[in-house]
């Protein structure tokens, strides 16, 4: 019996496939290693995202870098190059260094959040697990818009305004892009929402936020931000209004109660005092002292 052999040739093409859109950014994407003295610390990534005739000007997270004495970049070349800090700034988690522009091999496009679409894909560039694995391309879609995520800090939490998506977000990853179908960086890999019971929740820092600050980063700028001069407790948590001595005339279930004034600061000129109770800035009713100082932090 004879047996005959077809050889049949099948072309496969993908409507959204990201092979040119990784190409856009792939080469701007750095290792970032944090060191202190001689000790490696910490691994995160970065991307340049600008260059003049001496520097390369990286974008990555402020706790990447922070606490660090020194710090080195990688390129997708391999080669290694000490990099400086320009300007960090801890409540929007985004640093900028600068590198010599001999280790530049390709310079960013920062696009806009605002055009996308719930469901667009989105991919990210980083180095999940250190140096071993950098240049990892991750792809999923946009799966929030105006997201919302509480932050905790030294002894005080305040939110931050994100973009959702489900590629893949590892904490290696911090600091690395996030980008559209174009090639265009629209988010900074900031955070992974690491609970057991959650899977597929990567945030990231939207672009037009991280632009606002990227001039004032350059030069070393502190981020100025309204200070009013309280100690705030939420209104609701009847342990910490115990704690702090603060007695209320009626239950609150929104809102902040001030557990203490700061001399010669804004709101001790304006009148305001222990036991107070702020519920609204300019209209919006205030949830709990995070959602204040987000809402403070906008003007």
């Amino acid at each position: 019996k004879e047996t005959v052999k077809t050889v049949k040739e099948v072309s496969i093409t993908e409507s959204n496939k990201i092979k040119s859109a990784i190409e856009k950014v792939y080469d701007s994407v750095l290792v970032i290693k944090s060191y202190k003295g001689d000790r490696l610390v910490g691994t995160g990534t970065g991307f340049i995202y600008k260059k003049d005739s001496k520097l390369g000007y990286v974008i990555t997270n402020h706790h990447v870098i922070e606490g660090a004495s020194s710090i080195k970049v990688v390129n997708m070349d391999g080669q290694e190059l000490d990099a400086t800090v320009l300007g960090s700034d801890e409540y929007s988690d985004l640093a900028v260094l600068s590198m010599d522009v001999a280790g530049v091999m390709q310079v960013a496009i920062l696009g806009e959040s605002t055009k996308l679409d719930l469901g667009d894909t989105l991919f990210t560039v980083g180095s999940p697990m250190g140096e071993d694995y950098k240049g990892t391309v991750t792809k999923g879609i946009l799966s929030g818009k105006d997201r919302t995520v509480s932050v905790q800090l030294n002894n005080s939490s305040f939110m931050m305004e994100v973009l959702q998506t489900d590629a893949a977000i590892n904490p290696g990853n911090s600091g690395g892009p996030l980008v559209n179908i174009n090639g265009e960086v629209i988010g900074v890999n900031s955070m992974k929402l690491v609970e057991d019971e959650i899977e597929g929740m990567g945030f990231a820092i939207p672009i037009e936020m991280v632009k606002n600050e990227l001039e004032n980063l350059e030069k070393g700028k502190k981020i100025s931000r309204p200070l009013v001069g309280v100690n705030l407790v939420d209104a609701n948590n009847t342990y910490a209004l115990y704690y702090n001595d603060v007695r209320l005339s009626k239950e609150f279930e929104k809102g902040v109660a001030i557990a203490s004034v700061e001399k010669e600061m804004p709101a001790e000129k304006a009148g305001l005092q222990k036991g107070d109770v702020i519920l609204e800035i300019n209209g919006t009713t205030i949830n709990d002292s995070a959602h204040f100082r987000y809402l403070l932090y906008k003007y």
